[in-house]
């Protein structure tokens, strides 16, 4: 195949390229520009997109043999990622951005281009493994679970996926990564990963958002209603919060009180008891399918569910439901005729906590990704006189072993 191999001048893409070229691909290295004012130097695992980034990809790739370039995408990127993250903070939730990146950049602006010049795929660093199944190409988890990241690959689309090449989903650890890396003379292989987000580098996400959103002081609240503390712009807060509140006065009962939600019309947050966070039902749209999941609408089917990249997937019920005009309105999907609500599975799970509104769940049926929706609502329990009824979902077996 003809590979374009993105590679962010980190150990994991500059090992993805090498195994492409040596699978015998015609491989293309690119690195992506992504920040219009790029830093020198990365500090240790902080940042990235920096002029070292660039360098040390071009350096692999001169290692490799093969042609490299440099892409600008940042005018993209700002408006997908960087706008997309201070307008979800300034509506009072809590966006995933590297979701959006995978879904806008890379495996959209990124592989538009590349099909448009003629690559047949693009590969990526990923730790994720894809299937050709029956029905189409399938998302997997990983075989090492720990470096697994199938949940930030839960946007994309069996189309997607068809043009999608993940040469290290296969390798137990990232410990061999790096001793594969050093034994090629791969000068990165030990360079720190990168944990931030990127266009965050100095890791203070309130502060970042100081500086692109109006700070306008309000009130700290309890469930009652009662002021029991200020803020100098709520939208720095999240869901699940404990540190940093200043609460004028404590709890009755002694205990550390968190984040329960962020009111944007009232500027507002709410504070309360942990277990209040728990929360045992969530519904979104902006949803999406990784390959046909034969879903019927108002049928339910049982999945597990995963709402953080490294958060442990809960068995959980999910059903795509038909939403009326008025609820449309209310959470301002004009264009979308359905959700998707699930619901956790009580006896064999906790509920789960501090889940705020703008999260991405992503749900799996075994190893397998089904797709992904953003959280509106969360909810301490289902709505009494709820009945389920759960349809097996008919998921045939791969051709190939995950």
């Amino acid at each position: 195949m003809r590979i374009l191999a993105a590679m962010s001048g980190g150990v994991d893409s500059a090992v993805a390229a090498a195994r492409a070229v040596e699978a015998g691909h015609e491989v293309v290295g690119v690195h992506l520009a992504l920040s219009r004012m790029p830093g020198t130097l990365r500090t240790g695992s902080r940042g990235c997109c920096t002029i070292e980034d660039a360098m040390d990809a071009r350096r692999v790739a001169n290692l490799l043999d093969i042609p490299f370039y440099v892409w600008d995408f940042s005018e993209r990127f700002k408006a997908d990622v960087v706008d997309d993250f201070v307008a979800e903070y300034e509506a009072g939730r809590t966006p995933n951005p590297c979701m959006r990146c995978n879904e806008k950049i890379k495996f959209a602006a990124l592989l538009d281009k590349a099909i448009a010049l003629g690559f047949d795929a693009v590969a990526t660093g990923h730790y994720a493994t894809l299937v050709d199944g029956p029905a189409g190409r399938e998302l997997h988890r990983a075989s090492a679970w720990a470096k697994d990241q199938s949940y930030v690959l839960g946007v994309l689309t069996e189309e997607q996926l068809a043009h999608c090449y993940f040469p290290l989903g296969d390798t137990p650890s990232k410990e061999l990564i790096r001793a594969e890396a050093e034994e090629r003379g791969i000068q990165v292989a030990a360079k720190p990963d990168s944990h931030d987000i990127c266009f965050i580098p100095e890791g203070d996400t309130r502060e970042w958002l100081s500086e692109h959103l109006d700070r306008e002081p309000g009130e700290i609240v309890d469930e009652s209603g009662d002021v029991i503390g200020t803020h100098d712009g709520a939208r720095g807060y999240t869901v699940g919060q404990r540190r940093g509140l200043q609460l004028g006065r404590p709890a009755v009962d002694g205990n550390p009180r968190y984040v329960l939600s962020i009111r944007p019309v009232s500027n507002q947050v709410v504070v309360g008891p942990k277990e209040r966070l728990a929360i045992s039902r969530i519904a979104g749209g902006r949803y999406s399918w990784a390959g046909e999941p034969g879903i019927d609408p108002g049928v339910a089917f049982s999945c597990d569910v995963q709402i953080r990249a490294h958060a442990d997937p809960v068995p959980a019920v999910a059903r795509l439901v038909e939403i009326d005009e008025a609820e449309r309105t209310e959470l301002h999907r004009a264009d979308a005729s359905h959700e998707i609500v699930v619901d956790i599975d009580l006896a064999l799970a906790e509920p789960l906590l501090g889940v705020a509104p703008g999260q991405t769940a992503v749900l799996y049926r075994g190893t397998r990704v089904l797709g992904q929706f953003t959280i509106d609502r969360a909810l301490a329990s289902a709505e009494p006189g709820t009945e389920l009824h759960v349809e097996e979902m008919s998921v045939a077996a791969p051709t190939m072993s995950v």
